[in-house]
């Protein structure tokens, strides 16, 4: 009795020892691992490794990035989309191969522009997605966020063939009386940049993140009177540095995130606020993209 009540207790050791050398394989890879992707609906990225730290932009579900530097669950990572940098709870994250993540740069499949776009998990809890996200290696209402597998209840926007100059105003007036938040990508907050690239990346035109990196991008519009929808507008500070961007929806208006995304008339000098009685932001310069 006393030999097969050792023997048993031998047996439970071996198998937690097995599991916690298991448990440990499994986070060294993790750790090892230098490509991820976002595996939540939204993930804030933050200037320093705290959860105090300010949020400097934000990752979208099945956006992929590559981790330049670990200290402890803080990884600070660089989004492969747009090359931005930040810290992020690497919970938040799935790893995947480099093979993956060179993939990844031609996703065309996206959520599209609506406030219910579902995602459910394998164990039945559900994911809201913002439009704009990604849906990584979508095939037959499935896609994938490395190993993990969620069902898609919508249907996937194509930005692969899209017409422009027919999509631009409706996709921008999408976002209106959306709340401007700093570092904001999705639907409860968007800065002025976000808001441009998330436009854009919904047409297929990819943009950097900042204001002051997406003017180096595009063709200059020699003057504001030849403008035209579509064409995105930059504003500078009293030191010369550009701070603020919107859309063009003609020569006299223009759309941007201020407060929220709203509806501003604009001349050579820059954008009048209506609500304020006076120019908030001075035109520098006008680029087109399309």
């Amino acid at each position: 009795m006393f030999l097969k009540i050792n023997n048993l207790i031998s047996n439970m050791l071996v198998s937690e020892c097995n599991l916690l050398v298991l448990h440990f394989l499994h986070e060294q890879n993790l750790m090892e691992n230098q490509y991820f992707i976002c595996r939540i609906a939204v993930a804030p990225l933050r200037a320093e490794p705290s959860d105090k730290a300010e949020i400097v932009s934000q990752l979208l579900f099945g956006e992929h990035v590559e981790i330049i530097k670990k200290e402890d669950r803080w990884w600070l990572i660089q989004n492969g989309y747009d090359g931005y940098q930040g810290w992020l709870d690497f919970r938040q994250l799935a790893p995947i191969s480099s093979e993956q993540f060179e993939e990844m740069d031609n996703v065309s499949l996206l959520a599209p522009l609506s406030f219910n776009n579902l995602l459910t998990a394998a164990d039945g809890s559900f994911y809201h997605l913002c439009p704009a996200s990604n849906l990584p290696y979508f095939k037959d209402g499935f896609c994938f966020a490395g190993e993990e597998k969620f069902k898609v209840d919508f249907l996937p926007h194509n930005n692969s063939d899209l017409d422009f100059a027919s999509n631009i105003e409706s996709t921008a007036k999408f976002f209106q009386n959306i709340p401007y938040l700093w570092g904001g990508r999705n639907l409860f907050g968007l800065d002025c940049s976000g808001f441009v690239q998330t436009v854009f990346k919904m047409l297929g035109i990819k943009l950097n993140r900042d204001a002051s990196q997406q003017v180096e991008q595009g063709s200059l519009v020699g003057f504001l009177a030849e403008s035209k929808l579509g064409d995105v507008a930059f504003f500078d500070n009293d030191e010369g540095k550009i701070t603020h961007v919107g859309i063009m929806l003609s020569p006299n208006e223009i759309i941007h995130s201020s407060g929220k995304v709203k509806i501003d008339p604009i001349d050579d000098q820059g954008i009048f606020n209506k609500e304020l009685g006076k120019y908030s932001h001075k035109l520098r310069v006008i680029k087109r993209f399309a």
